[in-house]
């Protein structure tokens, strides 16, 4: 993590894209943990120069509450990726997102430029990058998250709703987050309209360990805040066994409780706002 004021563990990372900077100024409506302005992938060649300035113009001097905005600049080794960079540097407060991230000499470049305080994500969505990710994830960086439809188009597989194409590299991913405590943010659900495929495949990224996930529509903010915010059953659930653990009861509800239920309730509620663990 970063030497910021608060840790970025988002639910919920919307993208907006780079091309209708109009839709920064409802960030306070959509209300995401994070929200990140894309000059990647949504904008063509050609408007990439003009869309970094509406972006900019957008962002500039506004106040978007709870939510942590970025900017998603182009990869490295683009023709825009150092005008990006030295663009969202001269904005107070604004992350930066690290899209198909494969190399640590670019992380250091982007940490050179922003400083150690802002935020950085990167996005590990490239056979290089996945399989160098817990390398790659030990740099000074806040998030990674794991890129499913880029990473399909790169090793020619073909992407399926139920995802096992990808539960290698996801699962990858989820682990080198771990082992560097860095937050991880999981795939995109691009069927927009699909609530219930966002509902099962947040679910899974959850059970894999996730504690966020890309939103690629306003509507499925929502959605992921209820994925990955732990339920009332959840909680009470949690509260229970580490009351039963300090009171040295060995069993609650006729299951065992051990030093693994005892961690697995603490970082349920770690996930609670408001809430220190107890």
């Amino acid at each position: 993590m970063t030497g910021g004021e608060r840790p970025l563990s988002p639910r919920s990372l919307l993208f907006l894209p780079g091309t209708r900077p109009e839709l920064v100024d409802k960030i306070t409506r959509f209300a995401p943990d994070a929200a990140v302005v894309d000059l990647e992938d949504a904008v063509p060649a050609a408007d990439k120069i003009a869309a970094r300035e509406a972006a900019l113009t957008a962002l500039r001097g506004k106040d978007f509450g709870r939510t942590m905005m970025l900017v998603r600049v182009n990869p490295a080794g683009s023709a825009w990726f150092a005008d990006d960079l030295t663009s969202v540097a001269r904005l107070p407060g604004i992350g930066v997102v690290l899209p198909k991230y494969e190399d640590r000499g670019d992380l250091d470049r982007v940490r050179e430029l922003v400083g150690a305080r802002v935020p950085v994500i990167v996005g590990l969505e490239t056979a290089r990058g996945v399989a160098d990710s817990r390398q790659l994830l030990a740099g000074r960086l806040d998030a990674a998250y794991f890129g499913a439809e880029d990473y399909i188009a790169d090793v020619g597989g073909r992407r399926t709703a139920e995802g096992l194409e990808v539960l290698y590299a996801r699962s990858q991913v989820l682990v080198a987050a771990f082992l560097n405590h860095v937050s991880p943010i999981d795939q995109a659900v691009v069927a927009v309209r699909d609530g219930e495929r966002f509902r099962v495949d947040a679910a899974r990224g959850r059970e894999l360990g996730y504690t966020g996930k890309i939103c690629v529509h306003p509507r499925q903010v929502e959605l992921a805040h209820e994925a990955f915010t732990p339920g009332e059953d959840e909680v009470r659930h949690a509260r229970d066994v580490l009351r039963a653990a300090g009171a040295g009861v060995a069993v609650l509800d006729g299951q065992m409780v051990d030093d693994v239920h005892i961690r697995m309730a603490a970082a349920v509620l770690a996930r609670v706002p408001g809430t220190e663990g107890s």
